[in-house]
């Protein structure tokens, strides 16, 4: 198996190869959690600046748990190099992987 997964270059799924921000978010209706991936070379938006150079990226999610099904909004903003520069929600809260994990793992019924 190893030497398939060099050959056509597999990695682990959260690798350097995935290009992606995973979102842990927390609905504030209901506090069901909801992982959202973000993948960082099709999902952003270009900002440009005056002189039309790429300025920076902008990502605007909309994001609804399997609960209540009420919508949360995330706003992101990134760097030229596609960094986070700040993080915003309204409709729920940005929890950790761990906090996610956590709540996953709970019985239904014991948030």
């Amino acid at each position: 198996m190893d030497f398939l997964r060099r050959l056509f270059g597999a990695r682990g799924r959260n690798g350097p190869a995935d290009n992606a921000l995973h979102l842990y978010v927390r609905c504030g209706r209901c506090g069901a959690p909801v992982q959202v991936r973000i993948h960082l070379y099709n999902d952003l938006a270009v900002e440009y600046d005056d002189n039309e150079n790429i300025a920076g990226y902008r990502l605007r999610k909309e994001i609804m748990d399997a609960r209540c099904f009420r919508l949360i909004y995330a706003d992101l903003a990134f760097d030229r190099n596609r960094h986070e520069l700040s993080r915003a929600i309204e409709g729920g809260e940005f929890i950790s992987r761990d906090e996610y994990e956590r709540l996953t793992a709970a019985p239904p019924g014991a948030l």
